[in-house]
């Protein structure tokens, strides 16, 4: 019997070379791909081979494909990425939001151009080391928060469709980052013991704002408050975020802290205030994705994520039309910022998502 030829997304890291063995020893014919993202010519020393698949993560990768018995290709996806990725990151930060990279690399790159690779070289499923899981039942795919709750990445998959999801594999998702290490050890491959990276990987300095003054043409503007008073100046909106305490360049005073509560890109300003300025009952999202498919008629009530490390809290959603929403927290959250993603979960489901915005566009009514 032919097995099924699945592709693994191979970035060089522990996770997904212990999403190839699991699954080469499940019996599938597992390839390795790593892809060539974003080519980096930085010479300053321990940059280089910190960025996304440097030289070093692909060789990582190709060694555990050798240890595991199984092909090891590279696929140059550098012009998507910029255009999908890098391009994107820029353009938010130029319109006075934070952007999410690793929700872009995930919809575009990974789950539409690699998938389509993928299966117009008759494989029937792509696979990544993402801790979350998948589950199937009458034809309707559900996506679940990975068993460990300290390592799940369901909040960057929101974006997954039914189609999407019947091509989709997450062999880690049932296990805890310890187990995952040990399986690696036991299995012998080289890097069971790789850190795991933190930073943005195609910003391996983690200098955002260097990275986008050498691509972007900041322009200085006001620091004002609420009332409009101007209290500084800045060196140009695509370095701040909402809730931004630090590198303000005004004279406050750790007792009576100021933090930016808005970024008007229309009249380029920042507008700076206390702590409790921060706080938001309500916000909308745009791109608003379920991943049953499920028509919701009505308010649907969920436990929402405003960001990847923040605790999740009762809300309701409420569907504007077919790409809007807007989400009444039943407690206020601190810091809702335009850009992130705000994510819906019905108890370990994701149920769906969208990115998030500070008001309606003007031709919905709330």
């Amino acid at each position: 019997m032919k097995k099924e030829r699945i592709i693994v997304a191979m970035s060089g890291g522990v996770d997904s070379s212990v999403a190839a063995l699991l699954l080469h020893n499940s019996g599938y014919e597992v390839i390795g791909v790593t892809m060539r993202l974003w080519a980096d010519n930085s010479d300053e020393p321990g940059v280089k081979n910190k960025r996304c698949c440097s030289v070093s993560d692909v060789h990582d990768a190709k060694r555990v494909c050798n240890t595991i018995g199984i092909p090891h290709y590279v696929m140059n996806f550098e012009k998507e990425f910029k255009k999908h990725v890098i391009d994107y990151f820029c353009q938010e930060y130029d319109r006075g939001r934070t952007p999410h990279p690793c929700l872009a690399c995930n919809d575009k790159i990974k789950f539409d151009f690699l998938l389509k690779k993928a299966l117009a070289l008759d494989a029937k499923y792509i696979a990544t080391g993402h801790y979350a899981r998948i589950k199937e039942s009458n034809g309707v795919f559900k996506l679940l928060k990975g068993q460990d709750d300290t390592k799940d990445q369901s909040y960057v998959l929101f974006t997954l469709t039914q189609k999407e999801l019947s091509h989709l594999k997450f062999p880690i998702g049932e296990f805890n980052k310890a187990d995952i290490r040990q399986l690696a050890k036991e299995a012998g491959l080289s890097v069971a013991n790789k850190l795991d990276s933190m930073e943005i990987c195609f910003i391996p300095d983690n200098d955002y704002r260097k990275f986008i003054a050498e691509r972007l043409t900041p322009k200085s503007g006001n620091i004002t408050d609420s009332s409009g008073n101007i209290l500084g100046q800045h060196p140009g909106l695509q370095f701040f975020t909402i809730g931004q305490r630090r590198k303000l360049g005004l004279n406050g005073n750790s007792e009576n802290p100021v933090y930016v509560t808005n970024i008007d890109p229309n009249t380029n300003t920042v507008e700076v205030g206390n702590e409790q300025a921060l706080y938001k009952n309500q916000i909308w999202a745009s791109k608003i994705n379920f991943i049953s498919n499920k028509n919701i008629d009505d308010e649907l009530k969920v436990k929402a994520k405003i960001r990847y490390n923040s605790k999740a809290a009762y809300a309701s959603v409420k569907i504007l039309d077919d790409s809007w929403a807007t989400i009444n927290f039943d407690e206020p959250q601190k810091a809702i910022t335009p850009g992130q993603a705000v994510v819906f979960y019905d108890d370990n489901e994701l149920v769906g998502g969208g990115i998030v915005e500070t008001k309606s566009p003007s031709r919905l009514t709330v």
